[in-house]
């Protein structure tokens, strides 16, 4: 038995579940902790048996749960050492300051170390300065450290690099590069069981590396975010429509229909369009554009065409 469950696919958070019998792997985790877990309950499967968690890259919808869901089913966590990085400044951005405004705050923090002294030397007047400044330094500056190293803590952490397979469990895992503008993002391969299910949102177009590593696959998770006509006459503001149909942004309704009519071999039972936007596409349109493009090259009774939601988990695919 080798299932995917795509728990949530779009702006607001993308999270698959990709399982044997044996090993159990969730792909992004970009929802809340809790609402992870309330979608993965809803659909059969159980949080506290997860293997590994998987990322593609470190934009907001993909790692918002990472921290927490991680640390509460105490799964190791597997990055590129790039993105892992960039998941690191995210979570713990740093603050600059006029050098005015730093001298103003050294003095704010001596003229409360000083208070403090005199406190503690009033209880117990063998405590000395140090002491008492290194008790303000505890009581200060440690509740900071303690939310920054929870932010970024990880019960296990495990580095790829795409191009690399690795196993997790009975799951071979390749990940390969993909073109967006993030860290060092990446696409998935998993295979089991004799099966492929090959991963690719998040892509501005579709190279040659893409097109191979999507070659067999019994299921294919694609991207298809938007209508460029609806884009264009959409509400973003012009810097983010240039993003989005940028060579790093994400992939078009036509793009992926150029893909499926030109570059895709037939295989894959299923396609699951994934990453729509709620503002600049329509499902029904997505799923048109697609089905059109396979029915060109006869494959349309061959392959099944799904919609990822981003608002309830799509029904489980048992290969």
């Amino acid at each position: 038995m080798f299932r995917c469950t795509v728990l949530a696919s779009g702006s607001k958070g993308n999270c698959t579940v990709i399982r044997t019998e044996r090993t159990r792997l969730v792909v992004d985790a970009g929802l809340s902790c809790r609402e992870i877990v309330k979608r993965m309950r809803f659909a059969g499967e159980e949080p506290e048996k997860i293997d590994g968690l998987l990322i593609t890259h470190e934009h907001q919808d993909h790692i918002q749960g990472v921290s927490v869901f991680a640390q509460r089913f105490r799964i190791p966590t597997y990055f590129t050492g790039a993105t892992h990085a960039a998941w690191k400044r995210i979570l713990t951005p740093r603050k600059t300051m006029s050098y005015l405004a730093w001298l103003e705050e050294r003095k704010r923090i001596a003229a409360t170390a000083d208070a403090t002294f005199v406190a503690h030397a009033s209880d117990a007047e063998e405590q000395s300065a140090g002491t008492a400044v290194s008790t303000l330094a505890a009581s200060v500056e440690q509740p900071a450290l303690i939310e920054e190293e929870y932010s970024t803590a990880l019960p296990a952490l495990e580095f790829f690099s795409a191009g690399k397979s690795f196993t997790i469990g009975d799951i071979a895992v390749t990940p390969f590069t993909i073109p967006h503008d993030a860290a060092d993002p990446v696409g998935f391969v998993f295979e089991a069981e004799g099966m492929r299910i090959a991963v690719a949102t998040d892509l501005g177009y579709m190279p040659p590396n893409v097109h191979e590593q999507l070659r067999r696959a019994d299921l294919l998770i694609l991207e298809s975010n938007h209508d460029v006509e609806m884009l264009r006459d959409g509400p973003y503001p012009w810097s983010v429509k240039q993003r989005v149909l940028s060579r790093v942004g994400h992939l078009s309704n036509d793009a992926a229909a150029e893909f499926l009519t030109e570059a895709y071999d037939g295989y894959a039972r299923w396609v699951i369009l994934a990453h729509l936007s709620e503002s600049n596409n329509l499902p029904e349109l997505a799923r048109l554009t697609a089905e059109r493009a396979l029915q060109r090259r006869a494959l349309h009774e061959a392959c099944s065409v799904l919609l990822a939601s981003q608002t309830m988990p799509l029904e489980a695919i048992t290969l």
